[in-house]
This record gives C-alpha cells, sequence and structure tokens, in this order.
C-alpha cells in the first residue's frame, strides 16, 4: 500500500503546529512532514514538539541541511527522538540550498563529498557504533553514543541529481523527491538509485517519498499554476496536481505506479485552509490510494 501524508509548510507560524498535529491525529493521516527551510523554523525542534503532542502519527523532517550541523549532533537529536518515540520519527538529510547556506558560510566546495562522508558517519553512529574519521569534512575522534537508538533507524537523503541519487542508493536507507519530480522523474531517480545500490552490493528495500504539489478548492487551479510559475518549473508537464480527491488521488497513483513508496501531498504556500487540507489528505483522498 502506498504510504500517504501531508506537509506542515514552515511559510506558517511556528505555532499554528499543535492545532496542525491535533488536526492531523484526529483525523487519521499517517505522515505529517515538516522542513528546515532557511530561516523559517528548526526541523528537530518541530519534529519533537510534533511527536510529543501526537499518539500515532509519524513525523517526518525533509530535510536537514548537513552544512549547518555537526554530523555527531544530528546523530544525538536522532537518537533522542527514536528512543523518546520509537517508530514514529523519520529524517531525511541533504545538501540543503546553496545560497542559504552561502549566506550563513557553511557552503562546502563539495556537496557530494560531504554529504557521502556524512551519511557513512550518521548511520555508523546511530547503529552504535564507535567513530573515528578523518574526511574533508567530517572528523570524528572516537565518537559514540551513549544513547543510541535501540532499534535499527533508517536515514533518508534528499536528492535531485544524478550524483546524489546514485549517492543515497549507495548509502542512504531511503530518497526524499522534491515536488518538481514528475512520475517520469521518478522513475528515472529509481534507475539511478538503484545503479548506486548495485555498485554497492545492497539488498533489502529502499523508500522513496516524494512530495506532491497539491492544490484544492474552486481556486485550485490558480493557485497550483502561480506556484508552478514562482518555482520556474510551469513548462515541466504532469507536475502537481489540481482537483477533488478524484484527482488528487489518481495523481498519487500515478507517482505509485513509477517506483513512489511513500507520497506526500505539498499544499502549495498560499493554502486558505491548513487543516482542512489534512483532513481532505486522510479522509477523502486516503481511501481512495490503494
Amino acid at each position: 500500500m502506498t504510504a500517504l501524508g501531508a506537509v506542515f509548510r514552515p511559510q506558517l507560524p511556528p505555532e499554528r503546529l499543535r492545532a496542525m498535529v491535533r488536526t492531523a491525529e484526529g483525523a487519521g493521516l499517517e505522515e505529517l512532514w515538516l522542513w528546515e527551510d532557511c530561516f523559517l523554523e528548526g526541523g528537530i525542534s518541530a519534529a519533537g514538539a510534533a511527536l510529543a503532542w501526537s499518539e500515532r502519527l509519524r513525523v517526518g523532517v525533509g530535510l536537514l541541511p548537513v552544512p549547518l550541523r555537526n554530523v555527531a549532533v544530528t546523530a544525538m537529536e536522532t537518537a533522542t527522538l527514536h528512543r523518546l518515540f520509537p517508530g514514529r520519527a523519520i529524517v531525511g538529510v541533504g545538501h540543503g540550498v546553496q545560497d542559504w547556506m552561502g549566506q550563513v558560510g557553511a557552503r562546502a566546495e563539495s556537496p557530494v563529498t560531504l554529504l557521502r562522508e556524512y551519511l557513512v558517519a550518521l548511520r555508523a553512529l546511530l547503529r552504535g557504533e564507535r567513530v573515528t574519521t578523518d574526511g574533508r569534512y567530517v572528523k570524528l575522534d572516537d565518537v559514540a553514543l551513549d544513547w543510541p537508538p535501540q532499534t535499527p533507524v533508517e536515514i533518508l537523503a534528499g536528492a535531485t541529481g544524478p550524483r546524489t541519487l546514485r549517492l543515497s542508493g549507495e548509502f542512504a536507507d531511503g530518497t526524499i523527491l522534491t515536488s518538481s519530480t514528475s512520475p517520469e522523474g521518478v522513475r528515472k531517480a529509481r534507475r539511478l538509485i538503484d545503479e548506486g545500490r548495485k555498485s554497492a552490493s545492497r539488498d533489502g528495500t529502499h523508500e522513496v517519498v516524494v512530495y506532491l504539489l497539491t492544490a484544492t478548492g474552486p481556486d485550485a487551479e490558480a493557485r497550483l499554476r502561480a506556484e508552478l510559475e514562482a518555482d520556474g518549473v510551469a513548462s515541466v508537464p504532469d507536475l502537481g496536481v489540481a482537483g477533488d480527491a478524484k484527482a488528487v488521488a489518481e495523481a498519487v497513483g500515478r507517482l505509485a505506479d513509477a517506483g513512489a513508496d511513500t507520497v506526500i501531498l505539498q499544499p502549495t504556500a498560499d493554502e486558505p485552509d491548513p487543516e482542512g487540507f489534512l483532513r481532505f489528505t486522510a479522509e477523502d483522498v486516503r481511501p481512495l490510494v490503494p
């Protein structure tokens, strides 16, 4: 079955999160995803609050920009979430927006090298290993978590370009794709991820999470078109969906058929009823998605 969730966009102020979490939980939403976008809201702090305000809801952070965070800190925070809320936290890491990284003096000369070193160290720390490494960016001297997760933790990587998609297949446990990914883009991403997995002789599953820009209601088409144009992707075919639950479920199905395991509905930044969007996802769209 295709997993389905929705995004709490950080264009909403942090104080709106509690009501959104309660709405999501009450509606039976499976997953609520948060973003650590500069300079809006912190991913781990928001995720911790969302998890504490809910009992069943899975909360994803997609994603943490690795240039901003020492890998040991990310390991500590991820382990803490998983020990406090077993099985309900989902953590993704990635390059971050390079312009933002430049603004804070954290832009890496080789983002791919940084992400590779980061994923290797982070996953080892979360397995409870003691890590010493002297990479180009990641440097650890005899570091181990005193309180590692009690069960295996999967780390996802955000990826768009071919090199990072292969890297994700090789070193991450899953991949997050942006809302600028069409069904054909999902197919291409799957092929590149599988190339990375094959090169590393990895078996088992590799979850692919895709955001789907979604608008519903009387002005849905106009809001969707405006956001696609603002993002510079209006000419890309088969991006986003506007319409009722049936239309949205069909768009989810196309992404699932292309290789997505989880589809996260992403409201437009000007969504007039964020709580209603969560209820729409859980109560109207979910029953139509196999």
